[in-house]
Order: C-alpha cells, then structure tokens, then sequence
C-alpha cells in the first residue's frame, strides 16, 4: 500500500491540538507540509520550525489559491473547524458556518485547483447515541447536536464531490482523543478545553479546583460514562497511512472509525489520573447531561483491516502520562 509518492500537503487547522499532529506526523514520515491557521483556538508554536503557517481563513478562495499555487498541494488534510459540543448547541449558526460552509468553501477550492485527495476530521458524534456498541461504520447515524450534524454534511457533501469530480477522500471518524505528543512537541493546549482527561490533569496540576462527573446511574459497571480514549499520536499516524492508501487507490474513498474498540467509564479515567500523577483530585458528582450516550466504543476492524496501522500508545496510563508531562511544559511555555 505504501506510495513511493509524497506529495505536498495543506493541513487546515495545523496549529491546533489534533491538526499539529497530524502535522509532526507528516513531518516526520517525510511528507511536504504547509498549514493554514486563524489561530483563533490555535497556536503559533504549535507548528515546527520550516513548516510555512499561512495565518488566514479556510473561506478565503484567493488565499487557498495562492497556498496551492505557491506549495503545490496534491493533498489536503481538514482540521480547521470548532468542537465544543455544548457551544454548538447553544450558537448553532456558528457550527454550521465555521464547520460545514467553509468546509464547502474549501472542497469547492480544492476541486477548482485540482487537488486531488482529501482527508477529512469527522466525528463518533455522527453517530448520536447509538443503538449497539461498538460503534461499526455502518450504524445508523442521527446525531443529537448540531456539531455532530455539522460534521455528517460535510462528510455528505465530499461523497457527492468524490461521485462527480476527480477527487478521492477519507473521513475518520474520532473517538475521544487525548494524550501529547511522547516528544513533548504539540500538546492540548486551549484554554477552556472539555475534553475528560484534560481537564483531569488540569485539576492535578491545580489548574482546576474538582472535576465534574455528569451522571452516576447509566447502566454502565460503576454507573458512569464509557468512552473510548485515542492517544493524538495513534491518531495522526493513522491519517498519514490514509493518505498513503488514497493514492494508492485514486478511485477509491474510506470512511473509518479511530478508536481503539475499549471502552473506560469516568471514574476508570479518574482513578488512573489519580494512580500517574500521585495528586489524587476532587470529583464533583453532577447529573446527566442531556443527549450523553452510556457508552460509546468504536468497532475498529475496518481501520484495522485496510490500512497497516498498528498502535503505539493504547494504554490509558500512558494517554494520561504524556497529557500531565504536556501540561506541565504548557505551564513552562506561557510563562517564558
């Protein structure tokens, strides 16, 4: 499967958490990388010396053209986009401009420009709450907010481009991602972050005073949530052997989940904050909130069955070791 081929790539939202990976990751491996970035969540120092940032937004067609023109981009990997579930229930309109307009302005530039392959950041939210677990790609998907819907109609909107221009994708569908980079490149950076484990290690390093546990009666071991955790890392890896795959087979899109198919309820991920960073945390007990699933676990055996990609950091202790030394070199970061 491997292409002897790397061609020039444009991450979206390179200077973010997910997107900087992906954008060591390529590095890495060898692969021409440019990143465009409003920094409006992202962060200048997240991406590596001699990779070009290009400050500016996924909307801007003159920008985009002159980004492909000057790099020659054959690839785009799609980051750009805003996360926070509650906020997109709360401003939706936001959700759908910054996560599904501008998606479609930057799929209409890439097909003008000719670029080719397209990998784009989905979501287990396209999901909603799904009736069995694990998650199989092929579930019924009726998500429950708008960044879940936001995310599906671009999903949508690069299966009609694919049917009628020449241009093939890969959608990949998170699971909960968390962790840094082992080397202690690019981290969670975002102030205000929502994610479990960040927060978490947050309030171990005193950041935070509790951790909330929204809800205790799901029909779950211990009555809390089960989630499945990602190291970013496994993660990013797993984009640059999609891209390999999409020109190996330039006629061919993929969808997949990116999961690690185990599931940890709230408590298990607390309990394993407390065991890594010796600073046991208070846990304030909340409850539900409306629209979390019990459980949401990916079926992985798709990934796991088309591309090489072979894990590297699938343990929870790790995920959380890598995020408590990222946050403390964060702490270093802001104060010099």
């Amino acid at each position: 499967m491997q292409s002897d081929k790397r061609v020039p790539v444009l991450v979206t939202g390179g200077a973010g958490y997910i997107g900087s990976h992906a954008v060591l990751a390529l590095q890495d491996a060898g692969w021409p990388v440019a990143v465009i970035d409003n920094l409006s969540t992202g962060f200048a120092f997240a991406v590596p010396d001699g990779v070009p940032l290009y400050e500016g937004d996924i909307a801007d067609a003159d920008l985009l053209a002159r980004i492909f023109a000057e790099c020659g981009t054959k690839a785009i990997m799609h980051f750009a986009g805003s996360v926070v579930v509650p906020e997109s229930v709360k401003n939706p309109l936001k959700y759908y401009e910054n996560n599904t307009v501008k998606s479609r302005a930057l799929i209409d530039a890439a097909v003008r420009a000719g670029v080719p392959h397209f990998i784009f950041s989905s979501t287990a939210a396209t999901y909603g709450i799904p009736e069995e677990t694990p998650v199989v790609e092929d579930a019924h998907k009726s998500p429950i907010n708008p960044y879940g819907w936001s995310k599906l109609m671009t999903e949508q909107m690069l299966a009609d481009t694919a049917a009628a221009h020449a241009m093939n994708y890969c959608a990949l569908r998170y699971f909960n991602v968390a962790g840094a980079d082992p080397q202690q490149r690019s981290g969670q950076s975002t102030a205000g972050a929502t994610h479990l484990i960040k927060v978490a290690v947050e309030a171990a390093t005193g950041k935070r005073e509790s951790v909330s546990v929204y809800g205790t009666d799901y029909e779950t071991a211990d009555g809390t949530g089960v989630r499945d955790y990602i190291h970013v890392s496994d993660l990013a890896s797993a984009h640059v052997l999609a891209l390999e795959q999409l020109l190996a087979e330039p006629g061919h899109s993929l969808t997949m989940n990116c999961g690690y198919g185990r599931g940890y309820s709230v408590l298990e991920v607390l309990d394993s904050v407390d065991r890594v960073t010796n600073r046991p945390i208070q846990r304030r007990f909340e409850p539900r909130r409306a629209g979390d699933p019990a459980a949401l676990v990916s079926d992985p055996s798709r990934i796991r069955g088309t591309l090489p990609w072979e894990p590297q950091y699938a343990d929870l202790d790790l995920i959380i070791r890598h995020a408590m030394q990222w946050e403390d070199r964060l702490s270093e970061i802001r104060q010099g």
